[in-house]
């Protein structure tokens, strides 16, 4: 649908799907705070439909409606999870697996989390680490894999120092910190997604946020959450993922003479980067942020076609983007001169290693990309070419490589695209609709 507004004509997007981080973390939230919270905007991805199911399997009511994108928990408050009758399937999602361990490890009972094969091979030291240093009884049974065995209990607060800015590991421990007996800190290099923070806070518990100096002087952030007797229903609105939105985004810029309009995208500060590595690179880019939008704003994102150059992406704004890095790399290819990452290390624990697969997949289509320890280098400007690829069933990379294939006009077969369902369902036809091709 085309919109018109002095004189530009934008190709509209009237919704993404909701946030996935802030669906998931609504719905843990609500199902242990006291009284029933209304979710409107929740993402019905595969994901999220896992912490779902999760939560089901303990005993919470969760009423959906799938057509409005809204739903109702009914909490039981913070002890109100009843023992699962079987192992809780996580499926693909380590937020669920991560954040429940937090919630779970402070029960009267004991849970076993799985999931698929990805995600049995995605780290679980990272948690399973400070959790038992707060006398939690969580262990691997696959040498610091999945499937995690958690024997519920009593918890102290720690201070606790993450070497790698992950807001999994964090909203862990953070949740976990609701159930301790004092206050527990969680500090970390650059700060990670803080949507865990916000809706703590809006729920009632006691967080702050400062900035911590170590003894060389280097600043890190600092988070503490107290003691909770009780969290307090209220009702949440859930933006459009902005890392859903990205695949539009890039389309934009580098398909010619497209100009969008993605409405109602959330524009946590935490989430931005990769607005500010396009704008750097020279992107069109206008936001409109929403007024009154609460703790978690939004914004329209109006994008269009623009000559890019390449630049240096690393340091602290790689927690920002981090999920969206494939995409980026994709469209530095279309971008006049090098661009390279650094510091995203972080890259190759995910769904699949995503600098190799990145390197290895854009390389079938003549990309002229180089990997790195910590991220790759790209020489952009290279005529691209259709080929067979593997998406090593990582929806990152399924969604990338079909924006990719919509700017070539075409040609390329992406195995395991099906998996784009883990985070967008119905990403295809929408991708197709808007831009207005045929593949």
């Amino acid at each position: 649908m085309k919109y018109s507004n002095k004189n530009e004509a934008y190709i509209i997007i009237d919704s993404v799907p909701g946030d996935k981080s802030i669906s998931h973390r609504a719905f843990m939230l609500s199902a242990i705070a006291e009284g029933s919270t209304y979710i409107s905007g929740i993402s019905i991805c595969r994901d999220c439909l896992s912490t779902i199911n999760c939560l089901q399997s303990m005993g919470i009511k969760i009423d959906i409606d799938i057509s409005k994108k809204t739903a109702v928990v009914h909490g039981k408050g913070l002890y109100g999870l009843s023992k699962p009758e079987n192992v809780l399937d996580c499926q693909n999602s380590a937020t669920t697996m991560r954040l429940l361990s937090g919630i779970l490890i402070a029960m009267p009972f004991d849970s076993v989390l799985s999931g698929d094969s990805s995600l049995k091979k995605r780290p679980m030291k990272r948690i399973i680490e400070p959790l038992k240093l707060m006398n939690g009884g969580i262990y691997s049974l696959n040498h610091d894999y999945a499937p995690l065995y958690i024997k519920g209990g009593k918890l102290n607060g720690i201070k606790y120092f993450s070497n790698i800015s992950s807001a999994q590991v964090k909203s862990a421990i953070l949740f976990a910190g609701l159930y301790a007996g004092n206050t527990t800190t969680v500090l970390e290099p650059e700060l990670s997604r803080n949507h865990s923070e916000l809706m703590l806070k809006d729920f009632g518990a006691g967080i702050s946020t400062d900035y911590f100096k170590d003894t060389s002087y280097n600043f890190h952030i600092s988070t503490t959450i107290s003691n909770t007797d009780k969290l307090y229903s209220h009702d949440i609105h859930i933006p459009g993922d902005i890392s859903s939105a990205a695949y539009f985004m890039a389309a934009a810029l580098i398909i010619p003479d497209m100009h969008v309009l993605i409405r109602n995208v959330g524009i946590n500060p935490t989430r931005t980067g990769i607005i500010k590595v396009f704008k750097q690179m020279g992107a069109y880019v206008n936001i409109y942020p929403a007024e009154n939008s609460g703790s978690e704003p939004y914004a329209d994102i109006e994008i269009k076609s623009s000559q890019l150059h390449g630049i240096v992406i690393e340091g602290s704004i790689i927690p920002t983007l981090i999920d969206e890095l494939p995409v980026i790399c994709a469209v530095s290819c279309f971008a006049q001169g090098t661009t390279i990452i650094k510091d995203a290390a972080e890259l190759k624990v995910k769904e699949s290693d995503r600098i190799a697969v990145m390197c290895s997949e854009l390389s079938k289509l003549g990309a002229d990309i180089t990997e790195t320890c910590d991220g790759m280098i790209i020489n952009g400007k290279k005529t691209l070419r259709p080929s067979k690829i593997n998406s090593y069933y990582d929806h990152r990379i399924a969604m990338t490589f079909a924006v990719l294939n919509a700017a070539i006009g075409g040609g390329i077969n992406i195995k395991g695209s099906e998996c784009a369902d883990i985070s967008y369902p119905g990403f295809y036809n929408e991708l197709k609709k808007v831009c207005q091709k045929s593949y």
